[in-house]
C-alpha cells in the first residue's frame, strides 16, 4: 500500500521474458520506483533465473540489470537482448540512448529512442563468454548528458552444444601379464568446452563401450584397471578397449565423445622352456676338427625377448667328454661342438642327455603352476667312418747307428698302419729331398731303412730324413714321419798337433829350461778327455820330453848346455779339439810318433 501507483511492461519473446513495473512513493512527494524483472527460461533442466536490480538514486535513474544472451541462437530475427531505461526518459521522445564498447555496431545494436538492445548473429559462448558495453543517455535537442556513461555487461548463457573430445583418437598402453585385478593400466581424460560453474554440461562419466571382461574404467577419472586374474599373454597379447566420455552427468540427452586405447600385455617369465621333440639325431665325420659345429637342437619358449633366451648344458659324462653345447644367442639354438678328436674304429656312436632352462628366471613363477622350470632331451650322435691316411707307430724315430757300418746294413725299421676298418696295406718310401746324397735305403713293404753308402760321423753327425707311408688301395692317403739318424762315434782318427810348431832357443840356456809346450787333438769322441804319449822319436841328448801321462801338460828340460839350435817344425795339423798339453825341446825337426789312450 505504500504505492501511488504503478505501470508494466512485459515483453515476452522466445525464452525470455521481461517485467518493468514502475511506481510512485505516496509520502515521498511524487517520486518514482522502477524495477525490472526478467525471467530467462533454460532449456535441458537448466533452472531459470530471475534478476532484479532496483536504483533509488536522485541523480541517475538508470533501470536494468547484468543482461545474459543464450548461445547459439537459431531465430530469424535479431536476437532480443534487452532494455535500457532511464527515469530522465519521459516518453516524449526527446532522450536519446548511445551504445559504445565491444561488437557494438556489428554484434549489437540499440535502438536510440527505446533502448531496445540487439544482438545481430549468433554467438557462441566458447568463443566469447562476457562482452563489456558503455552506455549513456542525451537530451535529443540540447546533446546535453542526461545520464553519464555507465559500464555493464553481457553474459554469454551456456548451453550443452560440446561434446567431450579426447586429446587422441587412439592411446596405446601396456600392462604385464598375471598382473592382479585392478592394476592400473593408463589414464584417459576428455574435456568439455561448455561452462564448467554452470549446470551440468561439462560434468563428464566414463564408461567401456568395448573391452569387457578384461578392463574396467573409473567413471570418475577415466583409468583403466584390469579386471580379470591372471590374463595370459601367451593366449592373447592385444586388446582394443573404447572408452566413452559423456556429459550431462551421463544423464540422458547428454552430449559423448569416443576414444579408442590399444592395450598390450607386456612379457613376463611365466613359460619355461621345452623340447617339441625330445630325441635329436645327429651325424658327423670322424674327421671333424675339435670345436667343429655338428649340429643344433631347439626348444621353444612362449615369451619374448630376454623372457626367452635359453641355455643348455650337457649332463650325462658320456657327452661331456667328448662334446660341448653352447647357446647361439640370435636364435636361441643349442650348438653341439666337437670337444676331443673322434675315432670312428673306437666308438661308433654317442647317447646323451641335454638339459634347457631360461637364462634368467623370475622367482615368482618358478614353482607354480608348472615345475620344474626346465626341460631334457636326448641326443644320439653317429660317427661316420672316414679313410684315414696311415699312422706311424712312433713320430718321430730316433736310430743310431756306427760310423764305420758298411754299405747294405741294417739301420733301423718304421711301422705304418691304416687306422680304418678295412686295414689297408701301405707301403713306404724316403723322401728323397730329404736324402740328397743317397745315403739310405727303405724296403717298401716292411719298412726297414738299410745304409747305401758309408757313413762318417766327422763329416755329419746326424742324418734327418723323411719317410712316406702310403695306403696301396688310395694312394692319395699318404703321411710322412721324420726319422733322426744319429751316427755313433768309432776311434778311426789317429791324433794329430794342434797346430803349427817353430821353436827358438838360445845358446847358452841353462839346463831343465822349459823352451815350449805342444798339443794335440783327436776328431774321433769324446771331444773332452782324450789321453795321449809323447816321445821323441830318435835320441837327442840335448833335449828331453816329459809325457804328462794324461795330466794338461809336464815340465820338459835342457840337460845340458848347447850353442846351437836350429829348429826345423813339423808340417801344420789338421783344425781339431785341444785336447792334451805337453811342454817339450827340440833341437831340430825328428819325426813323432803319437800313441793315443782313450
Amino acid at each position: 500500500d505504500c504505492l501511488k501507483s504503478i505501470s508494466c511492461l512485459c515483453y515476452l519473446s522466445n525464452l525470455s521474458m521481461f517485467f518493468f513495473f514502475t511506481g510512485i512513493n505516496k509520502g515521498s512527494k511524487g517520486r518514482r520506483l522502477q524495477c525490472l524483472i526478467w525471467l530467462h527460461f533454460i532449456p535441458a533442466c537448466i533452472l531459470p533465473e530471475v534478476h532484479y536490480h532496483n536504483s533509488l538514486r536522485s541523480k541517475r535513474g538508470w533501470m536494468w540489470n547484468q543482461f545474459f544472451l543464450l548461445e547459439e541462437y537459431t531465430g530469424n530475427d535479431n536476437q532480443y537482448v534487452g532494455k535500457l531505461h532511464s527515469n530522465m526518459d519521459r516518453g516524449d521522445g526527446n532522450v536519446k540512448y548511445i551504445l559504445t564498447g565491444e561488437g557494438v555496431g556489428s554484434l549489437f545494436l540499440i535502438d536510440e529512442n527505446s533502448g531496445d538492445i540487439h544482438a545481430t548473429k549468433r554467438l557462441d559462448r566458447e568463443e566469447r563468454a562476457i562482452y563489456t558495453l558503455h552506455a549513456k543517455v542525451v537530451d535529443k535537442r540540447t546533446n546535453e548528458t542526461l545520464e553519464a556513461d555507465t559500464e555493464f555487461n553481457i553474459k554469454i548463457h551456456d548451453i550443452n552444444d560440446n561434446e567431450p573430445k579426447f586429446s587422441k583418437d587412439l592411446y596405446f598402453a601396456s600392462v604385464p601379464e598375471m598382473s592382479d585385478v585392478g592394476t592400473s593400466v593408463i589414464q584417459v581424460t576428455a574435456t568439455d568446452a561448455d561452462d564448467q560453474t554452470y549446470g551440468n554440461s561439462a560434468k563428464l562419466v566414463y564408461s567401456i563401450l568395448q573391452g569387457q571382461p578384461y578392463f574396467s574404467v573409473d567413471s570418475d577419472n577415466g583409468t583403466i584397471r584390469t579386471a580379470l586374474p591372471n590374463m595370459d599373454r601367451e593366449t592373447k597379447e592385444n586388446y582394443q578397449v573404447v572408452i566413452q566420455a559423456k556429459d550431462m552427468a551421463g544423464q540422458m540427452g547428454g552430449l559423448s565423445g569416443t576414444t579408442t586405447v590399444s592395450i598390450t600385455l607386456s612379457d613376463e617369465n611365466d613359460s619355461p622352456p621345452r623340447f617339441a621333440n625330445h630325441t635329436f639325431r645327429l651325424s658327423t665325420l670322424e674327421s671333424a676338427e675339435v670345436g667343429a659345429a655338428i649340429g643344433r637342437i631347439k626348444a621353444n619358449d612362449a615369451d619374448v625377448g630376454r623372457n626367452a633366451e635359453m641355455q643348455y648344458s650337457i649332463v650325462d659324462r658320456d657327452g661331456q667328454d667328448m662334446f660341448t653345447i653352447i647357446s647361439d644367442q640370435n636364435t636361441q639354438e643349442g650348438v653341439i661342438r666337437v670337444k676331443k678328436q673322434l675315432d670312428y674304429e673306437k666308438q661308433r656312436t654317442y647317447s646323451f642327455k641335454v638339459e634347457v632352462t631360461n637364462t634368467y628366471l623370475d622367482p615368482r613363477f618358478m614353482y607354480s603352476p608348472n615345475p620344474p622350470f626346465k626341460d631334457d632331451a636326448m641326443v644320439r650322435v653317429t660317427i661316420e667312418d672316414v679313410d684315414e691316411p696311415p699312422v706311424f707307430s712312433r713320430n718321430p724315430y730316433i736310430i743310431e747307428v756306427h760310423e764305420d757300418t758298411a754299405a747294405g746294413s741294417f739301420v733301423g725299421v718304421v711301422s705304418a698302419r691304416d687306422p680304418d676298418a678295412d686295414n689297408n696295406s701301405v707301403k713306404y718310401s724316403i723322401d728323397r729331398h730329404t736324402d740328397l746324397e743317397r745315403l739310405f735305403n727303405i724296403d717298401s713293404v716292411n719298412g726297414t731303412i738299410t745304409t747305401l753308402k758309408g757313413l762318417d760321423r766327422e763329416m755329419s753327425k746326424w742324418h734327418n730324413i723323411s719317410v712316406v707311408a702310403t695306403e696301396i688301395s688310395n694312394p692319395r692317403q699318404t703321411t710322412r714321419v721324420p726319422v733322426f739318424i744319429k751316427v755313433l762315434d768309432v776311434n778311426d782318427n789317429a791324433p794329430e798337433f794342434a797346430m803349427y810348431y817353430e821353436t827358438f832357443v838360445c845358446e847358452n840356456v841353462q839346463s831343465g829350461q822349459l823352451i815350449q809346450t805342444i798339443s794335440a787333438v783327436d776328431t774321433d769322441e769324446p771331444l773332452v778327455g782324450h789321453k795321449f804319449v809323447f816321445s821323441i822319436s830318435s835320441s837327442n841328448p840335448n833335449f828331453t820330453i816329459v809325457d804328462n801321462e794324461g795330466k794338461r801338460y809336464s815340465p820338459i828340460a835342457v840337460p845340458q848346455p848347447f850353442k846351437t839350435t836350429p829348429t826345423v817344425p813339423p808340417p801344420p795339423p789338421p783344425q781339431g779339439k785341444k785336447k792334451n798339453v805337453i811342454p817339450f825341446l827340440t833341437p831340430k825337426n825328428p819325426p813323432m810318433h803319437q800313441q793315443s789312450r782313450k
